[in-house]
């Protein structure tokens, strides 16, 4: 059996206790042994216990984390363990920690507006099979303008501005929504929206989002594994940060 990690906590604004539940019942119906932590010093602290996942799915916003925590994550994924998560869950978590920026693929940085700005979510059509069948769709939420690792696999994304602020005084640009990359042998995958639990029943097609990368990013694992892969060209000595 498929085995994956929930690890909640951080801002309660985000419901981090609903949207894992709500996670681990995807996972559960798809065949996965799920654990949910609300405490990063027993799930995160024993990396050969996190070697033994297929998948690791933060729901942690803000807070602090101990280096050693995700350098432990980041041997995992580098390994072939998947991860995957949304909204501030994922890419506004641990804000002083690069390295979790850096494996993660973005940071948040301003929803301009707040919350209630309705706003479309443009499919790129082709680009995954997670987004297959998968047409524009209309969001009512937090508009999430983030900084991003230019390497990633833009799978939707959403145009900005909306609202006015300082930064309509530079040109158009469309914003990520969702997104692949690699990190080592493992498979990271980020959706942007779900500021909140019922944002996931408001608009079907976040939820398929989500559903579907997570099982993408967990499928890594048996990729690797079956491929006998390694993280020796990887591995590096020098000082990252």
């Amino acid at each position: 059996m498929r085995k994956a990690l929930i690890f909640q906590g951080g801002w309660d604004g985000h419901q981090p206790k609903l949207v894992s539940k709500r996670f681990a019942g995807i996972l559960e119906e798809a065949g996965f042994r799920v654990e949910i932590s609300d405490r990063l010093e027993d799930c995160l602290g024993d990396v050969d216990q996190l070697m033994k996942l297929d998948l690791i799915v933060p729901c942690w916003t803000m807070g602090e984390i101990d280096g050693k925590y995700t350098k432990n994550v980041a041997k995992a994924v580098g390994a072939g363990v998947g991860l995957a998560g949304c909204h501030g869950g994922m890419c506004d978590s641990f804000r002083k920690d690069v390295e979790w920026q850096f494996m993660t693929g973005g940071q948040w940085v301003s929803h301009p507006g707040g919350d209630g700005v309705e706003y479309t979510v443009n499919v790129v059509q082709g680009s995954s099979s997670i987004t297959e069948g998968i047409e524009d769709f209309t969001v009512c939420s937090e508009h999430y303008y983030l900084h991003v690792d230019p390497s990633i696999e833009v799978l939707a994304t959403t145009r900005f501005p909306i609202v006015n602020y300082y930064h309509i005084s530079n040109k158009p640009v469309d914003m990520p929504v969702a997104w692949t990359k690699m990190w080592g042998n493992g498979r990271v995958f980020y959706l942007s929206l779900g500021h909140q639990d019922d944002v996931f029943d408001k608009s079907p097609s976040s939820q398929i989002l989500m559903e579907r990368g997570m099982l993408w990013a967990a499928d890594g694992k048996r990729i690797a594994v079956e491929k006998g892969l390694t993280t020796e060209k990887f591995e590096n000595t020098a000082k990252m940060y």
